[in-house]
């Protein structure tokens, strides 16, 4: 291995090759390929159903089959079950975020074990994210949508979790609170996390990604670095309609 290979590859965080996923008989991934190294966001970009949430889903073992191979810190993971994905440091944010209602901010907090040592503290995720510092004793139900996402967020980062699988955490939220997760996340990669990052509002995404795979009908069309983005406003205008 030459230098420079053995340089990426110890960067290297997370590698999907030729990557298929169904749910029962429907395939939905045919053949994704994709690298995400430490301290990057890398976004996935595409309309609804171009199977971007899949292959988050496909990465933690929570589609009904896959094939091809997924390797996460070095380790292939095709035949791991979900709970040893997440023990590699890997942490998922669904869209639908999984706030437990009749618990209160810091209950669903301290819900989740640590998967690994090196989590966040309490007192630093509510040094990152104040609101939930002052909303510390308020039941789920009495969270808005923005307070939501960020607990379904900070959950994950007193586990451990290194690998951020973030899906559609800006949808529906007023635009303040869109302007607070960007900062969340610019805060983030400069503490070297590593994120993929499902997202309608390319907006929100483009000043804060490294690199965006476009997304359709289950294929990965192209991966755009964050300079190029002026010379493919044709091609996102085509895939995404911005």
């Amino acid at each position: 291995m030459s230098k420079a290979m053995a340089v990426k590859s110890s960067r290297e965080k997370l590698r999907i090759n030729d990557l298929h996923a169904f749910y029962g008989e429907s395939h939905i991934l045919h053949g994704i390929d994709m690298s995400v190294n430490q301290g990057e966001l890398v976004t996935l970009l595409g309309r609804n159903g171009s199977g971007r949430s899949t292959t988050l889903r496909a990465i933690m073992n929570m589609v009904g089959k896959r094939t091809g191979s997924i390797v996460i810190n070095g380790q292939e993971t095709l035949d791991m079950p979900a709970h040893k994905i997440a023990h590699l440091g890997m942490g998922f944010c669904p869209e639908e975020r999984g706030i437990f209602s009749s618990l209160n901010v810091e209950e669903n907090l301290m819900l989740p074990p640590r998967v690994r040592s090196d989590g966040m503290s309490v007192e630093e995720i509510y040094e990152m994210f104040p609101n939930l510092a002052e909303r510390r004793k308020s039941q789920g139900t009495r969270l808005s949508g923005g307070e939501q996402q960020m607990l379904a967020m900070a959950r994950i980062l007193r586990t451990g979790a290194n690998i951020l699988l973030l899906d559609e955490i800006t949808e529906g939220l007023a635009p303040v609170i869109v302007q607070k997760l960007a900062e969340i996340l610019r805060k983030l990669k400069e503490r070297g996390l590593t994120i993929v990052l499902v997202e309608q509002n390319f907006h929100f995404a483009a000043p804060i990604a490294d690199r965006h795979y476009l997304m359709e009908h289950g294929h990965m069309v192209d991966e755009i670095k964050a300079h190029e983005i002026g010379a493919k406003t044709d091609l996102l205008n085509t895939y995404l309609g911005v």
